[in-house]
């Protein structure tokens, strides 16, 4: 077991120094040296003028970076506080920018960052991500009054995202959560969250961080574990993420691998909660709501059925040990569709992503081999949607992921009946 970072001698003088503290706000990096000062400034923004009178903590966890990350941390500070509206300067506030030990992976870093907390004995945290261009000192409050004021433990993000964007979370991440857990967080893997000091202790308790989640899943992990744990949770409407974008039809497999590998392996943990879950229900909301203009997305429809199509000749026989045989009959016909034709409904697609969760469960092929061989059927489905909501609005578009909520809801009982 690998010793916490609180035993090292120079964090231990660190948080001695501190003693203890009211806020922690925890910013995972590796190599974000030209983004993290615009955060760092933020967020101590963000304290200075929604929590002056708290003592406050930022805790920078790297990941070895290279190109002087943590040195942007340590000499990034607001030198003009009148320029945010504060007439007086706030000094209860500290830094801490520490390399993080054990698997590399964002799930290590926030360890470092939960077991800083829980030796400050600190009532609320927040973490954030290092490369965010559009985050503002207002996402602080959002994220962590629920938790000081109200007694939430865990605050999950809402934000306005291109319609292209974050579609693994759309079609897959989002809905199957909602269907097992019952409860209505529209981005569980968003990757700013807010959380309580006790919720922090939790975490630590569990043994998870030599595993996978301590690679990647952390943010999964963290959504699901907080929900089937009974946790209090709710959200908080940042506006837009804008961040580094990734084109919807480039190489996914991975972070496909990742993260439905992360949502597969709690489904196991968490199958006697998720059973007793018959019906969904709302998470509250705070935060004023309002439209956002978004950085576009750039999409190559055509290369992505040419994937779909590659993997439905290569993977046959594969798809054939997982999937029901209606729905590799209308896989082949979608593979020689038209272009203008290609489209995957939301019952083929629900069906398919329920029949590799039981693959996974039935250990029925190597887990990196089955979920390698949902990216073109992840990849097809995107296509798919991309071409259908071409023409749609936003709000429109919002409209059809939740008709694929229900589908998933609809479908659960039959899957939950097998997984048996």
């Amino acid at each position: 077991m690998m010793n916490s970072v609180v035993e090292r001698e120079d964090i231990q003088g660190r948080i001695n120094e501190i003693g203890q503290a009211d806020i922690l706000v925890g910013v995972p990096s590796y190599n974000n040296a030209r983004s993290i000062g615009h955060v760092v400034r933020a967020v101590q923004a963000g304290l200075a003028k929604y929590f002056p009178d708290r003592k406050t903590v930022l805790v920078n966890s790297d990941g070895g970076s290279k190109d002087g990350t943590m040195d942007v941390v340590h000499t990034t500070t607001i030198d003009d506080f009148h320029s945010i509206l504060l007439s007086h300067r706030v000094e209860s506030f500290s830094k801490i920018a520490i390399p993080y030990h054990g698997i590399p992976g964002k799930g290590s870093a926030f360890r470092t960052i939960f077991e800083i907390a829980q030796a400050l004995n600190v009532k609320a945290c927040a973490v954030v991500d290092s490369d965010l261009r559009s985050i503002t000192p207002e996402w602080i409050e959002l994220l962590i009054t629920p938790v000081m004021r109200d007694g939430y433990d865990y605050v999950a993000p809402l934000y306005h995202r291109h319609k292209y964007d974050g579609t693994i979370t759309n079609s897959i991440v989002y809905p199957l959560t909602r269907a097992l857990y019952g409860k209505n967080v529209r981005q569980p893997i968003g990757g700013d969250f807010g959380f309580s000091g006790k919720l922090a202790g939790f975490y630590l308790t569990k043994d998870v961080w030599e595993t996978d989640v301590a690679r990647y899943g952390i943010d999964i992990w963290m959504t699901t574990t907080a929900i089937a744990n009974d946790f209090r949770v709710c959200q908080a409407f940042l506006g837009a993420k804008i961040h580094d974008a990734k084109d919807p039809g480039a190489d996914l497999s991975a972070m496909l691998y990742q993260v439905v590998g992360a949502t597969f392996d709690l489904m196991e943990e968490y199958q006697s909660m998720w059973k007793r879950v018959s019906a969904n229900e709302a998470v509250p909301v705070f935060g004023f709501t309002y439209e956002v203009g978004l950085e576009p997305v750039g999409v190559n429809i055509q290369r992505m059925i040419d994937k779909f199509t590659l993997g439905a000749q290569e993977l046959a026989g594969v798809w054939r040990s997982i999937l029901p045989a209606e729905t590799l009959r209308f896989l082949k016909r979608l593979a020689h569709a038209a272009p203008e034709k290609f489209r995957m409904p939301d019952e083929i697609w629900v069906d398919t992503i329920y029949n590799f969760a039981l693959a996974a469960h039935r250990n029925a092929l190597n887990k990196e081999h089955l979920l390698k061989s949902l990216t073109p059927l992840y990849i097809g489905r995107t296509a798919s949607f991309v071409i259908e909501a071409w023409d749609s609005s936003g709000p429109e578009v919002e409209e059809k992921i939740d008709t694929l909520c229900g589908v998933y809801e609809k479908f659960k009982p039959s899957f939950a009946d097998r997984w048996t």
